[in-house]
């Protein structure tokens, strides 16, 4: 990329000056400046290799068939309390029962507690974590189990392990790197400590590829199973994706198509379709300042009597 900034008019007279400036960025980036009567400005940018989790490589598409669809009225509401941030969310259930479940989330010194709750059929959960340099993130999560966490980022490589520190039963851990060029790789494996089946239980491996408008993903289940992901931006407010599977049994499977457009009076539209015949179509939109509306429906295509609506409101 290139900027050129000139003044020719009678405000750039100025004595002649001749300036450069180098600034070395972490490898491969290099940011330059050369300063005459006019000044040019010269960046080099790699392709964006930010440290990913394996567990997001095929994020972008997911995204679009997977957030915000819901068959489910609730109303969440977040409010601060000085440094202590308090969420509250209602569920009406299928008989027309509200369900409630408070929770906070609030920091000390490197300290976080990044998830306490509290629902009303009596359970509770709790997230932690801290951080013990820019680079290493030390985390615990209760609910039904215990779990301890490290997450170790360098550079464009992202690694993670999980512990089961209640049962002892298993051990999780996980990796993936960046390339400049738009192609990240990576893996995760789950080994079992107890059991009959001690050892290896599984694992996946797979790749992401993205540059311009397309975005595509490989990953395989313990080489049975792949899952191939692809998405593309049409122009800056449309853009389209499908997931489908493959294997021995079933050759391809459509897991789902989908389209997500940005508007900005009506908010944004999402669509998706699966080889089940279930359309799903969602709409959010920001009706007041800090205030989002979320409306869903999904029925079968041929069936407009199996149509379940979905509506939220998170302030």
């Amino acid at each position: 990329m290139k900027l050129r900034i000139e003044n020719n008019g009678p405000a750039a007279r100025v004595p002649e000056v001749q300036t450069s400036v180098a600034v070395l960025l972490p490898s491969p980036s290099t940011l330059r400046f050369s300063l005459r009567k006019s000044l040019t400005l010269f960046v080099s940018i790699p392709t964006n290799t930010m440290p990913t989790k394996f567990a997001d490589i095929d994020k972008p598409v997911k995204d679009i068939l997977n957030d915000d669809y819901t068959s489910k009225v609730s109303l969440k509401c977040k409010s601060n309390a000085g440094p202590v941030a308090v969420t509250i969310e209602t569920e009406r259930g299928a008989t027309g029962a509200l369900a409630s479940k408070i929770g906070t989330k609030f920091s000390y010194a490197k300290f976080n507690v990044d998830k306490g709750q509290l629902t009303a059929d009596g359970g509770s959960a709790l997230e932690t974590s801290m951080k013990l340099t820019p680079d290493i993130k030390l985390s615990f999560k209760t609910s039904k189990g215990a779990d301890l966490g490290i997450d170790y980022t360098l550079g464009s490589f992202y690694a993670t392990g999980v512990l089961d520190v209640q049962n002892m039963s298993k051990v999780s851990t996980s990796a993936c790197y960046a390339l400049p060029s738009g192609l990240k790789v990576g893996g995760d494996a789950v080994y079992s400590l107890s059991g009959k089946t001690t050892g290896l239980a599984g694992f996946n491996v797979g790749a992401s590829y993205a540059k311009g408008p397309i975005f595509t993903s490989l990953v395989s289940s313990k080489f049975s199973t792949y899952s191939v992901s692809v998405g593309y931006n049409v122009n800056q407010d449309l853009t389209i994706a499908s997931l489908t599977t493959h294997s021995a049994e079933n050759r391809c499977n459509l897991v789902g198509v989908g389209a997500s457009y940005k508007n900005p009076v009506i908010g944004m539209l999402k669509a998706k379709v699966g080889s089940d015949g279930v359309v799903h179509a969602c709409l959010v939109k920001d009706i007041a300042p800090k205030v989002s509306l979320t409306a869903s429906g999904s029925m079968l295509a041929t069936d407009p009597s199996t149509f379940k609506p979905g509506f939220g409101i998170a302030m």
